[in-house]
C-alpha cells in the first residue's frame, strides 16, 4: 500500500485506506444537497408568469426572487464559513439544508412578496453554507488520491438540476401550481436530513489554532489564480447564458431555446462524467483543455452561428466544458488550501455569485450598445487571461502532475 504524507491527511487526522470503496451512499446524499440547492435557485425562473399573478406583482419583480437568492449567497458565504470553522461538519451542513425545508415552505405558503423576497434571500445563504461544505466534505470521506472523483460524484446535483430538475419543476409547476412544486423540495429536504444522518459521516471543526483567517488563505500559493480563473471563466459564461434568448432570436432559433438548453444540460452533465474520470491524474490538462475548448465554441460561434447545425455542436462542447467546470475548481481549490478548504470553498462561492452578476451586467451593456453579435468575442477577451493564468499556475493552483 502506498504511504500517504502528513499533508494527505484530512483535518481530523482520519486516513481512508486507499483500497476503501468509494461511500456512494454518502456522496449521492450530499449531490441530492446540491440538487435541492440549485433547483431551489433556479426553479422560479420556468414558474414567473404563475409567480407574478400569484402575488401580484410584475415578472421583473418576480426575477428578483432569484437575485436576491444569489445575493444571500454572495454576501454571507465567507462570513459565515469563517465564523463556523469550530462546529462539527455534519452539524453545519444539516442547519444548512434545514434553512432550505424553512424557507421553500415559507415560499409555498406566502401571499405576500416581501415576505417571499426575504425567504429566498435566506434560502441563497442556506446555498451559500451547502455549496462552501460540499467538496471539502466530499473530499474527506475518502483517500486523497480519491478526492476529485468524490467531488465529482458529489457535484452531480447541479448539472441534473439544470437539465433534468428545472424542466420538470416547470411542467409540474404548470400542472398542480407552484406553490406546490415549492413545497415538493420541502419534502425532498426533510428525505435529504434523513439520507445525511444516515449516511454522510461527521467531522470535527477545526481547532482554534489551526483556523486560519480569510486574508491568510487568500495568500496561500496557488488560490488568489484558481479564483481569478473561475472569475473569468464564469463571467464569460454568463454574458451568454444569461441572454440565451436574444442572442438566438436573430438566428431564427428563437422556438428552439427549449432545445438548446436541453444540449446544454445534456453535454453538462457528460462533462461532469468526463471531469470525475479524468481529475484525480489530470486536474491541470482538462483544466487547460477545457478553457481552449470553449474559446474554440466560441469562435465557432463568432464565424458560423448562421449554421444551426454549428450552434448546436458549439452549444453542446460548452454545455460539456461548463458541465465539468466546477468540480475542476473546486477540486483544485480544495486540494490548494487543504486544511483551510472550507474557507476557500466559501471563497469560491463568494467569486462565483459576483461572476454571474458582473456576467448578466456585462452581458446587459453588449446587448444595449453593440449587439448580440459582441458576445462570443467579448467572452474569448474574457477566456484568453484565463488560459494565460491557468497555463502559469503550474507549481500551485492547477500543477504539472
Amino acid at each position: 500500500m502506498t504511504s500517504i504524507t502528513p499533508t494527505d491527511l484530512p483535518p481530523d487526522g482520519h486516513v481512508a485506506s486507499r483500497s476503501d470503496p468509494l461511500p456512494l451512499a454518502g456522496l449521492l446524499a450530499l449531490a441530492m444537497a446540491g440538487f435541492i440547492t440549485m433547483l431551489t435557485e433556479v426553479m422560479p425562473a420556468g414558474l414567473l408568469p404563475r409567480i407574478s399573478a400569484s402575488l401580484a406583482v410584475s415578472e421583473s419583480m418576480a426575477g428578483q426572487l432569484i437575485t436576491v437568492y444569489a445575493l444571500g449567497s454572495l454576501l454571507t458565504a465567507i462570513p459565515l464559513i469563517t465564523a463556523t470553522q469550530g462546529l462539527r461538519r455534519r452539524r453545519l451542513l444539516l442547519l444548512a439544508i434545514g434553512g432550505f425545508a424553512v424557507t421553500n415552505t415559507v415560499t409555498a405558503m406566502s401571499g405576500y412578496f416581501w415576505l417571499t423576497l426575504a425567504a429566498r434571500f435566506f434560502a441563497g445563504v442556506s446555498a451559500g453554507l451547502v455549496w462552501a461544505l460540499l467538496a471539502s466534505y466530499a473530499a474527506r470521506m475518502v483517500p486523497s488520491h480519491l478526492a476529485g472523483r468524490a467531488i465529482a460524484i458529489s457535484g452531480i446535483g447541479a448539472p441534473l438540476a439544470f437539465s433534468v430538475g428545472v424542466p420538470a419543476g416547470t411542467f409540474l409547476g404548470g400542472l398542480v401550481g407552484w406553490r406546490f412544486a415549492f413545497g415538493i423540495m420541502s419534502g425532498l429536504t426533510v428525505v435529504l436530513i434523513g439520507l445525511v444522518l444516515a449516511k454522510v459521516p461527521d467531522f470535527p471543526g477545526q481547532p482554534e489554532g489551526k483556523r486560519l483567517s480569510l486574508s491568510a488563505v487568500a495568500r496561500i500559493p496557488g488560490i488568489r489564480s484558481i479564483l481569478f480563473v473561475i472569475f473569468a471563466f464564469v463571467l464569460a459564461h454568463n454574458i451568454l447564458y444569461t441572454y440565451i434568448a436574444p442572442y438566438l432570436a436573430p438566428l431564427g432559433l428563437l422556438d428552439r431555446v427549449d432545445g438548446i438548453l436541453l444540449v446544454f444540460g445534456i453535454g453538462g452533465v457528460g462533462g461532469l462524467w468526463i471531469a470525475g474520470v479524468l481529475i484525480d491524474r489530470w486536474l491541470r490538462e482538462v483544466v487547460l483543455t477545457s478553457i481552449v475548448a470553449f474559446i474554440a465554441s466560441m469562435l465557432a460561434l463568432a464565424f458560423w452561428s448562421h449554421s444551426t447545425a454549428v450552434v448546436y455542436g458549439a452549444v453542446a462542447v460548452w454545455g460539456i466544458v461548463f458541465g465539468g467546470a466546477p468540480v475542476l475548481f473546486q477540486t483544485a481549490s480544495a486540494k490548494t488550501a487543504r486544511e483551510a478548504a472550507d474557507v476557500a470553498q466559501a471563497m469560491v462561492v463568494t467569486v462565483w455569485n459576483l461572476a454571474i452578476a458582473c456576467g448578466g451586467i456585462a452581458g446587459g451593456v453588449l446587448l444595449d450598445s453593440l449587439g448580440v453579435v459582441s458576445f462570443p468575442w467579448a467572452m474569448i477577451l474574457a477566456l484568453l487571461p484565463t488560459l494565460v493564468v491557468a497555463w502559469a499556475a503550474r507549481r500551485h493552483g492547477f500543477p504539472v502532475s
